[in-house]
């Protein structure tokens, strides 16, 4: 008797029930907003370049006195996130200057004394519930504002003082703010090794405060998740969780550009695909502006189109996905691609075929075939390995031009 074949992403999901809600999540927000938003003005490098010349106070006065953003700015962040079909967020609490974005009792050097004068995870985080999605927060190791924070790296008292530091920091998120879903670190350095970070203890203290929490590996420990940066690259290890962190611009922080170096509706629901087509998730980055905090008017207007398409075509990304594995060894000439459910596939179609789509070297059966979103059945006939699919002259999604096709396979989709 023939084994029945398995699915390559499902054992590691058994074994994690905390991970559930991600892995069916897909789609969220990262949001980069700090004193590294302003680093386009004239005024910000001035500082910058100078620093040395200006007493400590002075220079942390002068370097975020620009971040003066609205109060509840992060409700238009939350807002956006939710009409585009995301799922949850995650912010710069802390990025590698060492500003924090909250009322920290371990550095003047935070939102509440300097800069925005208030609380921004505090309200990051109620925006996040009021909304319905899930907050995560993105904390950097490294810090340049910290005395220890270069030092570490050479003095072992300093090692100490600054890990002590770190883990009052982390302690003061995980206690302050109620759930916390996410935990994404970033910027291990000058420090090395997880051994030198003592990353294993550390992590343990946050799951201990956040027994839910989801943690991504760059605190040089493989912890939940991995995060390729900048490209879409699923791990070789098929069960091993991952998520894509891309950009809208090109850039990480605030910097407006030309609308044409803006990422387009389309672009991103290719996007989605890729990442849904290996069991992944993409964490698209938006930049709110330093002066108001708020995201611009052209990334809200594409969000909200990729929301629309997601309302009609979210079945093909949402939930718990399988590798499309067997499908990849498949042939077309209209630059179609898949995603896949069990013995479900979804045949994405960017460049609709008018009349018929044609696949090759399919070796499964199929017993049906559906257009979505309304699910009407298709005329297909399939012969010799080749699967010819009767379809409308016209692509029916009128969004972002990218249509699907739902297959029913009699068994393993190959």
């Amino acid at each position: 008797m023939k084994a029945k074949r398995k699915d390559s992403n499902t054992a590691a999901a058994d074994r994690r029930a905390h991970m559930k809600w991600w892995t069916e999540a897909r789609f969220g927000m990262f949001i980069h907003f700090g004193p590294f938003s302003q680093w386009g003005s004239e005024r910000f490098r001035y500082v910058s370049e100078h620093r040395h010349a200006m007493s400590p106070k002075t220079y942390d006065r002068k370097f975020v006195e620009g971040l003066t953003p609205r109060k509840n700015c992060v409700r238009q962040w939350a807002e956006t996130a939710k009409k585009a079909g995301m799922k949850y967020m995650v912010l710069t609490a802390k990025h590698h200057e060492g500003f924090c974005l909250w009322d920290s009792k371990l550095t003047d050097f935070n939102s509440v004394r300097l800069g925005p004068k208030f609380d921004m995870v505090g309200e990051y985080v109620e925006a996040c519930r009021s909304c319905g999605l899930k907050a995560g927060l993105y904390y950097s190791l490294m810090d340049g504002h910290h005395a220890d924070g270069r030092r570490c790296a050479y003095s072992e008292p300093a090692r100490r003082r600054f890990l002590e530091f770190t883990r009052g920091l982390l302690r003061e998120l995980m206690t302050g703010y109620g759930e916390i879903s996410v935990l994404w670190y970033d910027g291990p350095s000058p420090l090395g090794f997880a051994s030198e970070w003592e990353s294993h203890e550390m992590n343990r203290m946050v799951r201990q405060l956040q027994p839910g929490i989801i943690i991504n590996d760059r605190s040089l420990t493989a912890e939940d998740f991995t995060c390729p940066e900048g490209h879409i690259s699923p791990p070789n290890d098929p069960d091993r969780d991952w998520e894509a962190c891309m950009t809208f611009n090109g850039v990480w922080g605030y910097q407006p550009k030309p609308p044409q170096e803006y990422r387009t509706a389309r672009e991103i629901v290719q996007m989605l695909n890729k990442v849904s087509a290996n069991s992944g998730n993409l964490l698209l980055n938006v930049g709110p502006a330093p002066g108001d905090g708020l995201i611009s008017e052209l990334e809200v207007q594409r969000l909200t189109t990729v929301g629309k398409w997601l309302r009609k075509y979210g079945q093909a990304v949402y939930g718990r996905l399988d590798r499309v594995d067997g499908l990849v060894t498949t042939s077309n000439e209209i630059n179609a691609s898949w995603s896949r459910r069990g013995n479900t596939a979804y045949l994405w179609l960017p460049d609709w075929p008018a009349g018929e789509a044609v696949i090759r070297k399919v070796k499964a059966r199929v017993n049906g075939c559906f257009l979505m979103p309304e699910g009407k059945a298709l005329r297909f006939r399939q012969s010799d390995g080749t699967l010819r699919i009767k379809v409308p002259r016209r692509c029916p999604d009128r969004t972002c031009d990218v249509g699907i096709v739902r297959l029913e396979f009699a068994s393993y989709p190959r």
